[in-house]
């Protein structure tokens, strides 16, 4: 098993609270534990490595993805079924759709051998979204433990302070443990430890203090400054992005009649009314095939026109033929 120390850095106080927390694995833990810092202050990893590390029964949940109360609490209970029943191959889908079936159904999944004498954790990712369901379920997870009569411990993980949590009726107050931001040392150490094997230690800590320097005033998210030091931008991708061809390489794109109706009221010196004479001016148009319909007509969307003639061409007959659509369709459309 790993040192702790060499796998999570900079967060030694607060690792080794959870750890006085967490206790052995047979004895009874706290009931919650809220965990609350700003976003890439390490609480997601710290929470996550300590638990596969000292191998201790776990569910991780993210409450963005489970938006609804039936998908939270069903994705707590399958992953403790697929947990408990690992050894024995799969195991059937739980449904559940109110809390006190959650409890009832918890306490079948936990009866389980590898379950049995040792504290199960469930943890809460991005816990504020708990706020928006329904009433009953904060109160009901922080007193989860004393509800099913089991060795359990739910740990919140939030961005918000708990005071914003707490219900107005009240409720069982969770441990709080506060997740600083990293200092520009702690960043330097983590970001240096990183560093790849064609460049020496040395060389590399002395690139990060000047990234760190030019972008710590501005940026203190550990996610984003490792991806600034992430490495070259591939020059196929950069000319991707930059080059442009000229639409009159391209060619004309299909438009719908409204494209172009629009842009010849936009052109012309005064308002032209969509008289039969203008309509009568796209038929020929289609007639003598200087257009042609590319699309149908539906309720989603109307006909869809393309011209079919060059750039030179359109120039020649816009010359002779007194076409009000003609002298401005290519270049436009």
């Amino acid at each position: 098993m790993p040192h702790l120390e060499n796998v999570v850095l900079c967060r030694e106080s607060q690792v080794s609270i959870l750890q006085s927390l967490f206790g052995e694995r047979h004895h009874f833990s706290f009931p919650s534990i809220f965990i609350y810092g700003h976003t890439a202050s390490g609480k997601t990893y710290v929470t996550q490595t300590l638990l596969k590390t000292l191998e201790l029964p776990h569910v991780f949940v993210n409450c963005v993805e489970c938006f609804t109360l039936r998908l939270l609490l069903e994705q707590i209970l399958n992953k403790l079924n697929h947990l408990s029943s690992s050894e024995d191959g799969c195991s059937t889908e739980i449904t559940c759709e109110t809390f006190n079936d959650f409890v009832r159904l918890f306490k079948q999944v936990t009866t389980a051998e590898n379950l049995k004498d040792q504290t199960v954790y469930i943890v809460l990712d991005k816990a504020e979204y708990l706020r928006d369901m329904e009433a009953n379920l904060l109160p009901g997870f922080l007193r989860l433990q004393e509800l099913a009569d089991r060795n359990v411990t739910v740990l919140f993980l939030s961005e918000i302070v708990w005071e914003k949590f707490r219900p107005n009726t009240g409720c069982f107050e969770p441990f709080v443990l506060y997740f600083p931001d990293y200092s520009i040392g702690n960043l330097q150490k983590i970001l240096s430890h990183d560093h790849p094997p064609e460049y020496s230690a040395d060389f590399y800590a002395a690139y990060i203090n000047i990234l760190l320097g030019v972008f710590y005033t501005v940026c203190r998210d550990l996610k984003e400054l490792r991806h600034l030091h992430h490495g070259k931008i591939k020059k196929t991708n950069f000319l991707k992005k930059h080059e442009k061809t000229s639409n009159h390489l391209l060619g004309p794109k299909p438009f719908p009649l409204d494209r172009l109706l629009a842009i010849l009221y936009s052109i012309v010196d005064s308002r032209v009314a969509p008289t039969a004479n203008i309509f009568s001016q796209i038929t020929s148009l289609v007639t003598l095939q200087l257009l042609t319909l590319v699309g149908h007509d539906d309720q989603l969307d109307g006909p869809k026109y393309k011209c079919t003639v060059s750039l030179d061409f359109i120039r020649a007959i816009a010359r002779t033929v007194n076409f009000d659509i003609i002298k401005y369709l290519y270049d436009f459309l």
